[in-house]
C-alpha cells in the first residue's frame, strides 16, 4: 500500500500529492494522512471525483485516509 504524509502542510499541498500518488500508482490503495478537517475534506472530495471510496480514521495527530479504488 503507498502511503502519503501530508500533516503539516496546508492545502493545496495535501491534494497535489495526492494526486500526483494516484497518478502513479493508479488502481492501488493509498493511505493519506492529513492533519486538518479541510484537508480531510479537499482530499476525500479529489478521490471520490476520481473513482475511489474513502474511509476516515480519526488519529491522535489527525486522520488517516484510506484511498480505495473503485471494484476492489
Amino acid at each position: 500500500m503507498i502511503e502519503v504524509d501530508v500533516r503539516g502542510f496546508s492545502c493545496p499541498i495535501p491534494v497535489v500529492k495526492t494526486k500526483k500518488a494516484i497518478e502513479e500508482h493508479p488502481d492501488e490503495p493509498l493511505t493519506v494522512f492529513v492533519e486538518t478537517a479541510v484537508s480531510k475534506e479537499n482530499v476525500s472530495r479529489l478521490a471520490e471525483g476520481k473513482g475511489y471510496s474513502v474511509e476516515v480514521e480519526e488519529v491522535e495527530d489527525g486522520f488517516r485516509l484510506s484511498l480505495s479504488p473503485s471494484g476492489r
